[in-house]
């Protein structure tokens, strides 16, 4: 079931977004506006982990092994698109680290405000998590038989 991590996946940035929006100055200095929000940029490393797990799962697991499939460039077209999947994934995952360690973390902000990189991180970590589960169960023959091939 990859339900959950999705699920968890998205509530948590989604989470870190509406605690961006309703952020308020400290209540003793009111003048001062909170010093970070969530912006799109943030939202861009999760839009290239979703894409890549939808490209990874929409992707035939017999057409990858070549089974029952006579045209090689099927087979070559696959793979390429497997790889781009996980190039989305990977490039998703890597982007929100940099986004944490570059906006939220060097310019040290209270936690409070961290917690937006933190979320960010963790949506991408469970997207991928999402995407391996999914692939296991999508690659079992069974209902009890689950295997780590390609």
């Amino acid at each position: 079931m990859p339900f959950p991590q999705f699920a968890l996946a998205n509530w948590t940035f989604l989470d870190a977004a509406i605690l961006s929006a309703h952020a308020h100055p400290p209540y003793d200095d009111p003048q001062i506006p909170p010093p970070v929000h969530v912006q799109f940029v943030d939202w861009v490393p999760g839009i290239c982990s979703l894409l890549g797990m939808l490209i990874i799962n929409l992707i035939d697991k017999d057409r990858i092994r070549g089974d029952d499939y006579g045209d090689s460039t099927a087979v070559w077209r696959a793979r390429l698109f497997l790889f781009i999947g996980f190039a989305f994934m990977a490039g998703g995952l890597a982007g929100s680290v940099s986004l944490l360690v570059l906006k939220y973390a060097m310019m040290d902000y209270p936690e409070q405000y961290t917690y937006y990189g933190y979320a960010n991180v963790s949506q991408n970590v469970a997207l991928m998590l999402s995407a391996v589960v999914l692939w296991i169960a999508q690659s079992a023959q069974t209902e009890y038989d689950y295997s780590l091939t390609l």
